[in-house]
């Protein structure tokens, strides 16, 4: 729904020539809360491998605690092999007094029965033992099965974003030299585009050696439909002077949606694209010099995988 919105002022705006406050504005919220969510999922890849570490943590302690209780367990048996000693040879007294003083008999016996009871305590005890173990077993194999299953799903993440990353640097391949960078860092990848691939000075207009390398990426990202796809446009600090927008945050928003119409005329869902404009607030370079000007004159894709998943996992 904020997709459709954002596309039709943008439609309105480019009928009218001109950009207002009001949808410049609005332009911002909504990258406000997009810029949020994208934080929110490395926020929650940042969780997931603290959840790991607390899981190992747990899992060493848990270790711990069951060798402690082991060691009790057979410490208990020690006692119950004492106290059956005892006993055997407290028959054994009892056989050679039987012929004896009946209160020497009656104490013989008020001794087995004392024994018997702590034999019958420390045996209820070594059984509480035992159980308390086997709940500590099942709770250490519950965390490690729910550790591997984690381990697994970021494993497959890992996995299929660096595959995606080989197939993106493969499809753009011929554009190398041409202010075209592909990097794959944090879970995530960066496919980065300098606006002398793209546009022409101060417009918004895709070339037509830029338009054939965005279609070679919306091919592959057709093909990977669980990825998510952030555009952002960035411009330098130079302001701009047409007429026909206000100012470069426009020209960068512009830009950006230039980027988004041929990747959704290419087969790549409207639904996993978000469209962003930065400005010039977020350069990679310095602007003190034309060549770090034309590096953060630039758009930005960033692809981010589908993490419900692991969301669902670490909600359960």
């Amino acid at each position: 729904m904020l997709r459709k919105l954002l596309i039709t002022v943008l439609s309105v705006s480019l009928l009218t020539s001109c950009v207002s406050k009001k949808v410049y504005t609005e332009l911002e919220n909504n990258y406000d809360k997009l810029r949020k969510a994208n934080m929110l999922l490395t926020d929650e890849n940042t969780a997931l491998s603290k959840l790991k570490s607390n899981q190992e943590a747990s899992i060493t302690k848990l270790k711990n605690s069951l060798i402690d209780l082991e060691l009790q367990r057979d410490h208990l048996k020690n006692k119950v092999g004492l106290l059956q000693s005892e006993i055997d040879k407290l028959t054994e007294s009892y056989e050679l007094l039987s012929s004896q003083s009946s209160a020497a008999l009656a104490e013989n016996a008020k001794k087995n029965q004392n024994l018997l009871a702590q034999l019958e305590e420390k045996e209820r005890e070594l059984s509480e033992e035992n159980e308390r173990l086997k709940n500590l077993q099942r709770e250490m194999n519950a965390r490690s099965n729910r550790i591997n299953e984690l381990e697994r799903l970021i494993a497959a993440k890992e996995e299929a974003m660096k595959r995606l990353k080989n197939a993106i640097s493969n499809a753009l391949s011929g554009f190398e030299g041409k202010g075209l960078t592909v990097v794959h860092k944090n879970g995530k990848v960066y496919v980065s585009m300098e606006n002398k691939l793209l546009f022409s000075s101060g417009s918004w207009a895709v070339g037509s050696e830029g338009h054939r390398a965005v279609v070679q990426l919306a091919n592959v990202l057709a093909e990977n439909k669980e990825i998510e796809v952030l555009i952002e446009g960035h411009t330098d600090n130079v302001p701009y002077t047409g007429a026909v927008i206000n100012d470069n945050w426009d020209l960068s928003v512009k830009r950006a949606t230039a980027i988004v119409r041929i990747l959704q005329d290419n087969n790549v869902s409207p639904k996993r694209i978000t469209a962003a404009g930065r400005s010039e607030y977020n350069p990679i370079d310095s602007n003190a010099s034309a060549e770090g000007k034309a590096k953060n004159r630039r758009i930005e894709i960033i692809l981010t995988p589908n993490l419900d998943e692991v969301s669902k996992l670490l909600n359960e």
